[in-house]
């Protein structure tokens, strides 16, 4: 059965407070809102309702043991929801929330195992973005909320994207134009020590070892086949796909532009259509392709927020075939490859670095 899918358009800094009450209303009553957060937009639900978490895999058609991340506005909430909170997430949650942050705690009773994915511990950040505190505040403080998007596809980091991918699925949209990150939060597992980073994101692992000391990175991709339950978001499912087939090129610039453009050659000449993601500074090393500059390799983090929305825009222009640069592993660089990999089903050519004279 189609809902209607009420969009309204708010100021960021100022939200509408009639807005906002409408939100926290819907929310209340156990249902679906999405809202811009400062990394990606989020379909809310009451995460303490195990019947609208449910609602949220229902619109988004995402596996029930893929954990929901809980988002509240303030550390005394985090008391209820968990059963202790060690004192090196207290130090990483006064550096680093609000902000794009989740920590992983063991869970208190109260939450209930459909917000989890069956699993005894609990996912939890802190959101920086004003609309979205509002939007969480109006709901009751504890709203579960994904990337609005359907599952497996690019996260949506404006309006249009939630839009095009659940109208008729979810009760409202509050939109507050396009987010500042553009890829999800850094996951930390505080239940293991060292903690151990299970999703990068823009708080990278070297900002967090400044602060607390030795910080694990969990190096194993889950495939869709293991049996393991994912402890977090994005873990064991592919992800942010487009819909045709993307491949990662690793290599000496040159040397991965020839490649590409070999390839694309190919390609074309057999009446296809390819998509390029580059950079500022390679852009003009590619042949008539469709062509779209991700950023600059002196801002990655310029890469992070635009990679989504070209991931998209290839969709709507119909390619057939999407070849992207490879990026640094370090700092911001780390989220991006692993966005990258994971949409591209981890299909990387890697081109050997060529001796030099």
């Amino acid at each position: 059965m189609s809902i209607h899918t009420i969009i309204r358009k708010i100021n960021k800094e100022h939200p509408d407070p009639e807005v906002i009450r409408e939100a926290g209303g819907i929310l209340r009553a156990g249902g679906l809102v999405a809202f811009p957060t400062e990394t990606v937009y989020g379909l809310g639900a009451d995460a303490l309702n195990e019947e609208a978490a449910k609602k949220i895999y229902a619109a988004k058609g995402r596996p029930s043991d893929n954990p929901l991340i809980i988002h509240i506005t303030n550390m005394k909430d985090l008391e209820r929801i968990v059963t202790e909170i060690p004192e090196t997430a207290k130090k990483v949650a006064e550096s680093y929330w609000p902000g794009p942050l989740t920590m992983i705690f063991e869970k208190a009773e109260i939450v209930p195992y459909g917000t989890t994915g069956g699993l005894k511990t609990v996912a939890v950040r802190m959101p920086d973005h004003p609309a979205a505190r509002a939007v969480i505040d109006a709901g009751g403080g504890y709203i579960a909320a994904p990337s609005a998007n359907t599952s497996g596809r690019p996260s949506p980091t404006c309006a249009e994207h939630v839009a095009e991918d659940l109208s008729g699925r979810i009760e409202m949209i509050v939109d507050a134009g396009p987010v500042d990150i553009g890829v999800e939060s850094t996951i930390l597992d505080m239940t293991v020590d060292p903690p151990m980073i299970l999703r990068p994101g823009a708080v990278t692992r070297e900002m967090l070892e400044e602060l607390i000391g030795p910080v694990d990175v969990d190096r194993t991709i889950l495939s869709a086949k293991s049996r393991q339950a994912p402890k977090a978001p994005g873990m064991k499912y592919r992800h942010y796909a487009p819909k045709a087939g993307l491949v990662v090129v690793e290599g000496p610039e040159k040397d991965v532009a020839e490649w590409i453009g070999r390839r694309t050659a190919e390609l074309q000449k057999a009446g296809k259509k390819v998509g390029i993601i580059a950079t500022e500074e390679t852009k003009g090393l590619y042949p008539q392709a469709d062509v779209k500059v991700a950023g600059t390799r002196e801002d990655e983090g310029t890469v992070a927020s635009r990679l989504y929305a070209i991931l998209r825009e290839f969709d709507a222009d119909g390619v057939d075939a999407i070849y992207s640069e490879s990026f640094d592993r370090e700092g911001i660089g780390a989220a991006v490859m692993n966005r990258l990999l994971k949409a591209a089903g981890h299909q990387i050519v890697k081109l050997p670095a060529k001796e030099q004279d």
